[in-house]
């Protein structure tokens, strides 16, 4: 029956790499064997599964949907192993995609921990815009995503936690002399700095700027959350910043006075994502709860 497991490991493979050569390398096989099983699974499909020139090998059309099936069923294969080896809920690799806006912060107790609990799995971290985390769990690139839920309609979202958002303010700013949270009305007319377009958050802060006649500013689009609390420091607006940024790495520094944002709208819901299958998987069942016991111990600080 065609394709074979290891066919489909060599679909994968050559369209990670971009290279028959390179991936007959990785794969310990001959570049025209690797060829010859190509060409022997597009007779069987009918169908080109990529396009060959001298700059490498790229997915066709129907080959993107062949390569984004094959890496699923290698991963449910995977899992299929481990659970008969009785490994548990880690074994192998696990490509996570994550939000850079919670990465730094949340993932390094993470990782201590899920290195220390299981220590035959492999994890593998990308961090990527909202955009970018859709595209790789549609597209099997990646096999979970720590995101904001609603920007994966297609994927099966186990909630993780929910965090407040807070305003970095100059430290001459008159909102700055108190420590108290502030209203969203004493932020009207202001100028919001926030991530790039292609960022969730950046559409949260868009309509909290709107409903009291603020703007996001034009001058500047952050590309990271630090590079915003710097302009916010240097007075070009009020930077917005989720709770797990705040509670770690802003509290460490000096340079701007941090205030919560009193109003329901200023806030994000964060989930563990992965593909529709029907249930959540026990891995990611197991992940989403080393997931809340660590961001639970940052916000509550």
């Amino acid at each position: 029956m065609r394709p074979t497991i290891r066919q489909l490991e060599y679909i994968v493979t050559v369209a990670d790499l971009g290279r028959i050569g390179a991936a007959a390398a990785k794969l310990h096989v001959s570049q025209p064997s690797l060829s010859a099983q190509l060409a022997e699974v597009e007779a069987d499909l009918g169908v080109a599964l990529f396009h060959r020139d001298r700059r490498g090998a790229t997915p066709t059309e129907e080959g993107r949907e062949i390569v984004r099936r094959a890496r699923l069923i290698l991963r449910d294969m995977a899992d299929l192993r481990a659970a008969a080896s009785g490994g548990g809920a880690f074994v192998g690799r696990l490509r996570l995609g994550v939000l850079p806006s919670i990465s730094p912060y949340l993932l390094p107790n993470v990782v201590k921990r899920l290195h220390s609990d299981y220590q035959d799995l492999r994890l593998v971290v990308r961090e990527e815009s909202t955009r970018g985390l859709d595209e790789g769990l549609r597209s099997g690139r990646l096999d979970m995503i720590i995101s904001t839920p609603e920007d994966h309609a297609a994927g099966l979202a186990t909630p993780l936690f929910r965090e407040r958002l807070w305003a970095a303010l100059a430290l001459d700013d008159p909102l700055a002399k108190s420590g108290a949270a502030i209203s969203l009305d004493q932020l009207a007319n202001r100028t919001f700095l926030t991530l790039g377009p292609q960022h969730r958050l950046s559409h949260i802060v868009a309509g909290l700027a709107g409903q009291v006649g603020g703007y996001l500013s034009d001058e500047y689009e952050g590309t990271s959350l630090d590079a915003i609390r710097a302009m916010a420091a240097a007075g070009v607006g009020v930077a917005i910043l989720p709770e797990i940024y705040t509670k770690t790495e802003a509290q460490r520094g000096t340079d701007v006075r941090l205030r919560r944002i009193d109003v329901d709208r200023a806030q994000r819901d964060i989930a563990l994502v992965e593909p529709h299958r029907g249930a959540a998987s026990q891995k990611s069942a197991a992940l989403a709860q080393v997931l809340r016991d660590e961001a639970a111990k940052l916000l509550s600080q």
